[in-house]
């Protein structure tokens, strides 16, 4: 089975259960982490995740949303990108 990355990225002021709910709804979706790095720089938080988007074929708009009204609800920015389109924007 071929995966289908994305990059999922979190940005926003440190609070509890950001880690919690963001991963609830991937795991809603059945999509895997792939790997995840996550800091708190003074009171922000960020985390940088490589997903597998190859279950929700077809849902990734409707994981888009999901995620992007947490980030509302929460004060943070969450983007989700696919991994091909996030190469082509960081080539040098």
């Amino acid at each position: 089975m071929n995966e289908k990355k994305a990059v999922v990225s979190v940005i926003g002021k440190d609070q509890i259960g950001i880690i919690a709910q963001v991963t609830s709804i991937l795991a809603e979706y059945r999509i895997n982490i792939l790997d995840i790095s996550q800091t708190i720089l003074q009171d922000f938080f960020t985390m940088m995740m490589i997903v597998d988007l190859s279950n929700v074929e077809g849902k990734v708009d409707q994981v888009r949303e999901d995620l992007n009204k947490l980030g509302e609800a929460l004060g943070l920015k969450i983007n989700v990108q696919l991994d091909e389109i996030f190469k082509a924007m960081h080539r040098i």
